[in-house]
Parts: structure tokens; C-alpha cells; sequence
């Protein structure tokens, strides 16, 4: 996640404790910014006795419940039905608790994308989308994802606010991300944010991104 960290910090700052967190696996600094032992999420990439998974995850694939931060998951946008799920709980339960769920821009290629922004639009669930448009999935390219000309522009056809900004400004993202999130706690619904930004380094420790794109793009 070098140089996604505005996105991270910018949307996490504007959450309160009773909110929920549903990250993708490029999200360290929502877990930090919450107030989350690095000690332990160290333990989780070693699966030592220290690992709060007991070894039960993939390393970075930590869970804080305490903190109200669900495990990462591996399968693309599954977070996003689930995050959903949980907003749906606070409105039926009147706690007024937002629930925010990140996924990148391969995750709007996904079935659980439209099913979890399908849904939320439909009942107006107190939730927050943020995409990471990091520009790659992998090694597919955003032109060859989508049609769209802007990945915010599919807010459109699910009913709820879209707005797009500078992943790397951490104020434009926190501006945004605040308006979201208030504007889920009044109970006026869904907002689908998508943060523009580039992926630094390659997808995993097992990728080669110079045998895709161009190294001089950064």
C-alpha cells in the first residue's frame, strides 16, 4: 500500500469508535490510525502464538474485533456485501453506526460489488464505498475493467451520491469521506468515493510489474 496512505488516513479520521471498518488487504493504516497493536498485526504475517488468527489467515489478513475492524479477505469485494450487511443492522437498530468498506478498482469488476451497491442504494443503508483506483488489478489495466470513463460513474446507476478525488491529497479524501459519512449517519444513504491514486510497487512479492507497464509511469 506505499503511497495509497492518504486514502487510508483520509477516510479513517473521519469515522467515531462505534463505526465499522471492512478493509481490503492494502489498508494497514485504517487498522493503525484505530489504535491497533502493530505488534500483533506483525504476529498475524509470522502466524506465531502471538497471532490473534491463531493462524487461521493469510499474513496482513488480521482482524481487530475490538476495534470493530472485520478480517481481511482474499476473495475480491466479498467485504463489501458484508459491510452492507452491518449498516443494515444500524438502521434497522437506530444506533446510527456507519459502516465503510474499501475494495480496489479490480473489485468493481466483481459480482459482490453490484450485489452490495445494489442493495445499499435499494434501502439506503448508512455505508461508505471507497474504491482504491491504483490504476491496476494485478496486471490488467483499468481500460481493459471497464467501459466507464470514471469508476465513480457507476454511483449513478445504483441510486447513491458518487465523488471522486485525488487519492493522494489526504484532505480532499478526508473532505469527502466526512460529507459521506454524515451524510450515512442522518440517514440519508449510500455515497460511493473513488480515490484516484497509482500502484507503487507490484501486486505481491510474487509480481513483476515491469513485464506489464512501464516502469517510468512513477
Amino acid at each position: 500500500s506505499f503511497g495509497q496512505e492518504a486514502i487510508q488516513i483520509g477516510t479513517a479520521a473521519t469515522l467515531e469508535k462505534r463505526d465499522w471498518g471492512f478493509p481490503s488487504y492494502r489498508e494497514p493504516g485504517l487498522f493503525l490510525y484505530r489504535g491497533a497493536d502493530i505488534f500483533s498485526m506483525l504476529c498475524n504475517l509470522l502466524g506465531n502464538s502471538g497471532d490473534l488468527c491463531k493462524g487461521r489467515q493469510m499474513p496482513v489478513h488480521y482482524s481487530f474485533s475490538k476495534l470493530k475492524l472485520f478480517s481481511v479477505s482474499s476473495p475480491i469485494a466479498t467485504q463489501l456485501i458484508q459491510a452492507v450487511g452491518v449498516a443494515m443492522a444500524s438502521k434497522i437498530s437506530k444506533t446510527k453506526e456507519v459502516a465503510i468498506s474499501y475494495c480496489g478498482d479490480g473489485g468493481t469488476s466483481e459480482n459482490d460489488f453490484h450485489s452490495a451497491l445494489t442493495f445499499a442504494g435499494a434501502y439506503q443503508a448508512p455505508a461508505v464505498f471507497i474504491i482504491t483506483n491504483n490504476q491496476y488489478a494485478i496486471s490488467v489495466p483499468l481500460s481493459k475493467q471497464t467501459g466507464a470513463k470514471r469508476l465513480v460513474d457507476k454511483a449513478v446507476g445504483y441510486g447513491m451520491p458518487g465523488v471522486a478525488v485525488d487519492g493522494n491529497d489526504v484532505l480532499a479524501v478526508y473532505l469527502a469521506t466526512k460529507e459521506a459519512v454524515d451524510r450515512a449517519r442522518r440517514g440519508d444513504g449510500p455515497t460511493l468515493i473513488e480515490c484516484v491514486t497509482f500502484r507503487m510497487g507490484p501486486h505481491s512479492s510474487s509480481d513483476d510489474p515491469s513485464r506489464y507497464r512501464d516502469e517510468k509511469m512513477f
